[in-house]
């Protein structure tokens, strides 16, 4: 008995063809290279939501380090004298603090000096 896959692959094809929207040329055209761009894709985006949080990780730690260094205190010493200070303060919040609001990141220095 011969098996006809008319709406089933039509309907395989529209799906793969949907999540191939925004790509390049034949990528989104064709189904056998749109198919193979999105296996490809969902391996970056994959990968990629795990290296979003490293990159934030860093820009909180550099954003730090340079409002730390305008208040002559190295980023090290600076997260030292957090834990010794007992401030519970994440990187993020800590570089939100000195990007919006610099007083309040010197005060908040101020108590780690003292710390030291």
């Amino acid at each position: 008995m011969r098996v006809k896959t008319g709406i089933v692959r039509r309907r395989r094809h529209k799906k793969i063809l949907k999540l191939a929207r925004g790509f390049y040329s034949g990528r989104r055209k064709h189904f056998r290279k749109a198919k193979e761009q999105l296996e490809r894709s969902l391996c970056y985006a994959y990968r990629d939501r795990k290296q979003k949080k490293r990159n934030f990780r860093a820009l909180w730690i550099v954003r730090i380090n340079a409002a730390c260094r305008k208040n002559d205190i190295s980023y090290s010493r600076f997260i030292n004298g957090l834990k010794k200070a007992h401030i519970d303060l994440d990187r993020k919040v800590l570089a939100h603090i000195a990007y919006s609001n610099p007083v309040a990141f010197a005060n908040i220095v101020q108590k780690v000096k003292q710390s030291l």
